[in-house]
C-alpha cells in the first residue's frame, strides 16, 4: 500500500512541531516514509486528496459488540469490522458477547485469526465468569497468553463479592485487568429506564441510580483490599463520577468509561418510546450528563466508548417493556463528540485509553507505522439511515444533527475509505 495524503491537517498532540499543521503525508508499504510541507507523486503511488481533510492517529474503542459467533443475524466479525474503519476506529475491544461467550484460549484464538485480514484490529475480550454465569471464573490466563486483553462479562453484574475478590487476586499473577460491570441486580429489579420524573411520567420501571452507586462502592472497597486492576465500563450517574474520582485519590488501580450517547442524550428523549433510545446503563437525567462530560474533562472518567451493540428488528421492533436493550454507534461517534467537546477534544478522547489494555498508542511521525484517521471536522448533517453501515440499524442518534464527518482510516497496510 503506497498512498500519498494531500494536504493534510495534522492533529497529533503528543507530536508538537506537527499538531495544527498542514502537510503531505507519503505512506509506503504501511509506513510513514516522509511528512512535508510539498511532495511529489512517486510512481505506483496513490494520491488521496480530500474536502477540508484532516489527519489524527487512528481512533480505539473500548466497548464493541458484533454478534459473530451465534449472532450473525444482528452482525459479523468481517462487516463489523469494516463499519469500525469506515468510521475511523483503527482499534477496537470487542465484547464477550457471543453464542458462546470465549472461556478458553481457543475461543481468543477464533477470533484474532477471523479478524486477521482487516485494517481495523480486533482486540478480544474473555468472559470474566464461564458463559457469564457468574459461577466460576473462566480460564483467565489461558486466553490471557492467547491475546485476551481485559475479561468482561458483558453488561452483567458480578454478583458474587467472594468471586470478583478472588478475579481481582488471582489476575495479579499474569497482571491481567478485570472488568466488572456497575449494576446492582436486586435494586434494578425490573427495571428498564432511569428512575425519576420522566419514567413517573410514562409509566415505565426505572432503574435508581443507586443500583449502579452501590455496585461501585462496593466494587471499589474490594479492589482497596486486595490490589490489582480494575476497570469500571460505562458508568451514567454523578455520584458515580464523584466515587471514582475518590478512589483515585486513595491511588485505587482503577479506570472507567462512558458511553457516548450518556454524555450527549438525556432521559427527556424518552417521551417518543422509541427502543432505540432503551440502552444499559439507561440514559440518565440532565444533570447527569453535566457531572458526566466535565468527568471526561478532568480525566476522572478515563476514556469514551460507542458502546456499540447491534441488534435485530426483531429485537427492537416490539413494546418498549420487550425491546433489547443496546445501540449501535462506531457511525456516529465523532460527530457526536465533536458536537460536545470541538475537534480537538473529540479527537483527544478517541484516541485516549489503549495503554491500559496494554497496547501501544501509535505516532504520526516518519519511520512509524502508518495508523490514520481521516475526517473532516467541520461538516454539519442530520444522521440517517444512510449513514449506517452496519447490518442492523438501531441508532441512537437517527435523526440528530452531528457535526464531522469521518472518511475512513489507514491501518494495518490497508486503507478503507467510504
Amino acid at each position: 500500500m503506497n498512498l500519498l495524503l494531500k494536504s493534510a491537517k495534522i492533529y497529533a498532540p503528543a507530536t508538537a512541531a506537527l499538531h495544527h499543521k498542514t502537510r503531505d503525508i507519503l505512506i509506503a508499504n504501511g509506513t510513514i516514509t516522509k511528512i512535508a510541507a510539498k511532495i511529489a507523486l512517486p510512481k505506483n503511488t496513490t494520491e488521496i486528496k480530500l474536502d477540508n481533510l484532516c489527519v489524527s492517529v487512528g481512533w480505539f474503542d473500548s466497548s464493541v459488540s458484533f454478534g459473530e459467533p451465534g449472532y450473525e443475524e444482528r452482525e459479523t466479525i468481517a462487516n463489523g469490522l469494516e463499519v469500525a474503519g469506515k468510521s475511523g476506529f483503527t482499534d477496537i475491544l470487542l465484547n464477550a458477547n457471543t453464542k458462546p461467550l470465549p472461556n478458553t484460549g481457543s475461543d481468543i484464538v477464533f477470533l484474532k485469526e477471523s479478524s486477521r485480514s482487516s485494517s481495523t484490529t480486533l482486540h478480544p475480550l474473555g468472559a470474566l465468569t464461564f458463559d457469564g454465569k457468574g459461577d466460576a471464573l473462566a480460564e483467565l490466563f489461558n486466553m490471557h497468553t492467547m491475546g485476551a486483553v481485559a475479561f468482561y462479562d458483558y453488561k452483567r453484574a458480578i454478583n458474587n463479592s467472594n468471586l470478583l475478590k478472588i478475579a481481582l487476586l488471582y489476575a495479579q499473577n499474569f497482571d491481567g485487568l478485570v472488568c466488572s460491570f456497575p449494576e446492582d441486580v436486586a435494586i434494578k429489579g425490573r427495571g428498564i429506564v432511569n428512575e425519576g420524573e420522566i419514567s413517573t411520567k410514562l409509566g415505565l420501571k426505572g432503574i435508581p441510580s443507586l443500583s449502579e452507586e452501590l455496585q461501585i462502592a462496593r466494587d471499589l472497597y474490594i479492589l482497596e483490599y486486595t490490589g490489582g486492576k480494575l476497570h469500571i465500563p460505562t458508568i451514567s450517574t454523578a455520584a458515580s463520577v464523584k466515587l471514582i474520582a475518590n478512589a483515585k485519590k486513595k491511588g485505587l488501580n482503577v479506570t472507567t468509561s462512558v458511553a457516548i450517547h450518556n454524555l450527549v442524550l438525556c432521559d427527556e428523549e424518552l417521551e417518543s418510546f422509541d427502543t432505540n433510545f432503551k440502552v444499559k446503563p439507561p440514559l440518565r437525567t440532565k444533570r447527569d450528563t453535566i457531572f458526566l462530560a466535565k468527568g471526561v474533562q478532568n480525566g476522572t472518567i478515563d476514556f469514551v466508548t460507542s458502546d456499540h451493540r447491534p441488534m435485530t428488528i426483531e429485537e427492537k421492533r416490539v413494546e418498549f417493556d420487550n425491546a433489547g436493550f443496546g445501540t449501535i454507534g462506531l457511525e456516529s461517534a465523532f460527530g457526536a463528540l465533536n458536537n460536545l467537546y470541538g475537534v480537538d477534544g473529540a479527537i483527544t478522547y478517541l484516541t485516549k485509553g489503549r495503554e491500559r489494555f496494554g497496547m501501544d498508542t501509535p505516532k504520526i511521525e516518519e519511520g512509524q507505522k502508518a495508523c490514520l484517521t481521516l475526517f473532516d471536522p467541520e461538516v454539519k448533517y442530520v444522521f440517517e439511515g444512510k449513514d449506517i453501515h452496519s447490518k442492523s440499524k438501531n441508532a441512537i442518534f437517527l435523526g440528530k444533527e452531528l457535526k464531522g464527518k469521518v472518511y475512513g482510516s489507514i491501518n494495518n497496510g490497508k486503507s478503507i475509505l467510504k
